[in-house]
């Protein structure tokens, strides 16, 4: 019976979350609670509870989590100075002529908002309020209009710089480490967030072109559906578009270049990043107190909830493995039909469902840190997992009736949308996540050759 206890645990966690307790706070005190009954029943050592502190403390040390909140800071700025608006007209008028080149629009536009801020809630939300009132008076359907914005909103997750796969590439990294040490491999290559950002190049490229590809199909067949508009460009028209939608793509691909090729540490690059959005929004006027005041909130309110969640898990995975959860799981794994490959499916149903009621931080934090280990000692490649995880949380928050997606976009949305229109229009986007989830599967190259060729890994 004693043997179960690290599964009481993760099945107790999800109760006390679904009663709507803090993460952080559910995290830490539930393990506390844990490893007390156990050193009351000796069952657990109480001199692991020692090493709390130190464990915080290389936590709060960590400079590639840095990282985070100056990310956000960017991503915050660029939406309160109201780049996404411009963005999204202009790109508009530059697309402008045929059926669903609207849509197309808010494809790209939400790209790199995404892009920017890593943030599912926030995408979604800005591009509800800015395309959706668009779309609808330009008479597109319903449920293709709200279907592209939500699909849209959750590409934070994997297109570079996304901080969803900062915080996965350090855990990750911590776990590679982990699984190399238990197999006697003491000197391997780390994983940084670098190579998740290389990794998730070609996946979020295909995501994109995916989605573009639908919303074309959908005009070509059904017109009415995505009604064309007239382009507005002439030559002075021009010049604004490019002044609009270059500066913030340059400094998107200054920061995730200076990333990718070597020559700053993603910390860097965000400090680089949060610098360039001060200018931007300096340049656009819109640099003033109060969007200066509402960035720092925004950006001090995530970070602190980011840290705690860390906290709360780095005691919950440690109480976890006190009790032998590292070993439960691996024999768990170990005996399960299908080896790697029926470990793997398992552990994305698992993530697939708990992206229900968490979302990506508290997943990273809790989940990752008690199966990575053990799938990567098996031999599953970290950067291929750590991409799969990524996609597959997208696809879980965008799924109904519970994706997180869909609750943000119907707290934005007019009272004439339905929200059966929201869980119609994000269908066809599911069905193309899992297309690309199967293919990844089948060809992991696509995944694993950019970081092996930039880098030898």
């Amino acid at each position: 019976m004693i043997e179960f206890i690290p599964l009481l645990m993760f099945g107790v966690i999800c109760l006390v979350l679904l009663a709507g307790f803090p993460v952080a706070f559910s995290l830490g005190g539930t393990a506390l609670i844990f490893a007390g009954i156990g050193v009351l029943t000796n069952t657990f050592d109480a001199s692991l509870l020692g090493t709390i502190p130190n464990r915080i403390y290389g936590d709060m040390t960590n400079t590639t989590l840095v990282a985070v909140p100056l990310f956000v800071f960017m991503g915050v700025l660029l939406e309160k100075s109201n780049l996404a608006e411009d963005l999204l007209v202009n790109m508009a008028n530059l697309l402008g002529g045929f059926n669903g080149s609207l849509a197309i629009s808010v494809i790209i536009v939400g790209a790199m908002i995404a892009a920017s801020t890593g943030i599912v809630g926030a995408t979604v939300i800005a591009m509800g309020l800015i395309s959706l009132p668009i779309m609808l008076q330009r008479g597109y359907d319903q449920s293709l209009a709200t279907g592209t914005i939500c699909a849209t909103g959750t590409l934070g997750q994997i297109i570079p710089p996304s901080i969803a796969l900062v915080i996965l590439g350090d855990v990750l990294s911590g776990a590679y480490q982990q699984s190399q040490l238990s197999i006697g491999n003491f000197s391997a290559r780390t994983i940084s967030v670098g190579d998740l950002f290389m990794g998730a190049i070609v996946p979020g490229a295909i995501l994109v072109l995916f989605y573009a590809l639908y919303v074309l199909i959908k005009a070509h067949f059904s017109p009415n559906s995505a009604p064309a508009h007239e382009s507005t460009i002439n030559e002075g028209r021009l010049k604004v578009i490019l002044t609009t939608l270059l500066p913030p793509l340059a400094l998107i691909t200054m920061v995730l270049g200076s990333i990718l090729i070597g020559i700053a540490t993603p910390t860097e690059a965000s400090g680089v990043g949060a610098l360039g959005a001060l200018f931007l929004s300096y340049a656009r006027n819109s640099l003033n107190y109060k969007n200066l005041t509402a960035a720092v909130e925004t950006t001090s309110e995530i970070t602190a909830m980011v840290f705690m969640i860390l906290i709360g898990s780095s005691i919950f995975s440690l109480v976890f493995r006190g009790f032998g959860g590292d070993d439960l799981v691996a024999n768990i794994f170990s005996q399960m039909p299908g080896g790697i490959f029926g470990a793997v499916l398992i552990t994305m149903i698992i993530i697939f469902l708990l992206g229900f009621i968490l979302d990506f931080i508290q997943i990273t934090f809790v989940v990752v840190p008690i199966v990575g280990p053990v799938l990567l000692a098996m031999g599953v490649d970290p950067i291929w997992l750590g991409i799969m995880i990524a996609i597959n949380l997208q696809t879980s928050f965008l799924t109904p009736p519970f994706g997180f997606a869909l609750f943000y976009l119907r707290s934005v949305a007019p009272d004439i949308v339905s929200t059966i229109a929201i869980y119609k229009g994000v269908i066809p986007f599911i069905l193309i996540q899992i297309l690309l989830l199967v293919m990844l599967s089948v060809f992991p190259e696509l995944i694993t050759t950019l970081p092996r060729l930039v880098y030898g890994s």
